[in-house]
């Protein structure tokens, strides 16, 4: 009534009735087209939200540079002896995988040495899960002796190897989420068989090396306790294409120079660019 007495010549069919529509659907519509039409807008003009600049640590490709350079020759343990040349390679790629998954897990808190000659003793009573399913507990341990932990390690291999042949078919799982539920497999772990076993980069591989070396390096943006806190805080930041290189660089390059205690900084390239440095 209003409308017609401020236009009287204003037909009536021209201002549409909403008395007979519900609120609810009235607003539901409205919204829906209001996000629609922004959504367009944005798409027509090329529009994106302002991004905040990604955080860097200083000086760390030349850092990582210099890393390279003093790997150059491959020659640490873990070029040698580290899990991707502790399985059969002319095994069945399910065995295979299989070989993988054990040696990772007999590394943990042991060297690559005592990993390495493990599994060669391990090969040569025939690892499959059929085999180490048919082994006694006494016999499993006196081959693996003296890796770290062996007699837990005894236990988690076995619980290990019976839910592959039961769940999996004898395989191991495709997924980190699948491996890290596998007794006495973690993350880091978990990690590396998606990249040796599947070569798939699933994160990075973060062990004691690689975790006190990014911290000496500053690489994260305040000081992590556990790997796997170091894990995600580098994985915020670092380029996907260098995930699968960072940890046999890393761990070579604390095996050798960047030691845990007494590290040899004045023959690292990285002595006038490290936080840590003792100079």
């Amino acid at each position: 009534q209003a409308l017609k007495s401020l236009f009287p010549s204003l037909a009536v069919s021209q201002v549409p009735s909403t008395a007979g529509i519900p609120r609810r659907s009235r607003r539901r519509k409205s919204v829906t087209i209001a996000y629609e039409s922004g959504q367009g807008d944005g798409a027509e003009q090329g529009a994106t939200e302002p991004q905040r600049p990604r955080w860097e640590p200083r000086d760390w490709q030349q850092q990582l540079e210099r890393i390279r350079e003093m790997r150059r020759n491959r020659d640490a343990p873990v070029d040698e002896m580290g899990v991707q040349k502790c399985y059969d390679s002319s095994a069945p790629p399910q065995v295979m995988r299989y070989q993988v998954l054990l040696s990772l897990m007999l590394s943990s808190q042991t060297k690559d040495q005592v990993t390495s000659a493990a599994m060669l003793r391990l090969r040569e009573h025939g690892l499959t899960v059929d085999s180490i399913l048919q082994m006694d507990d006494a016999t499993l341990g006196q081959i693996i002796y003296p890796v770290g932990f062996w007699r837990n390690k005894v236990k988690y291999i076995k619980q290990t190897t019976a839910i592959l042949k039961q769940k999996y078919g004898g395989d191991i799982p495709r997924t980190v989420e699948e491996l890290v539920q596998l007794p006495g497999v973690g993350p880091k772990m978990a990690h590396l068989a998606m990249n040796i076993a599947w070569d798939s980069v699933s994160g990075i591989a973060v062990d004691t090396h690689v975790h006190r070396i990014t911290n000496r390096l500053k690489w994260v943006k305040k000081e992590t306790r556990y790997p796997e806190e170091t894990r995600v805080a580098l994985e915020d930041w670092l380029p996907r294409d260098l995930w699968r290189e960072i940890n046999w660089l890393l761990v070579g390059f604390g095996q050798q120079t960047c030691l845990p205690v007494n590290p040899r900084c004045n023959e690292c390239l990285n002595q006038d660019i490290c936080p840590a440095a003792k100079r």
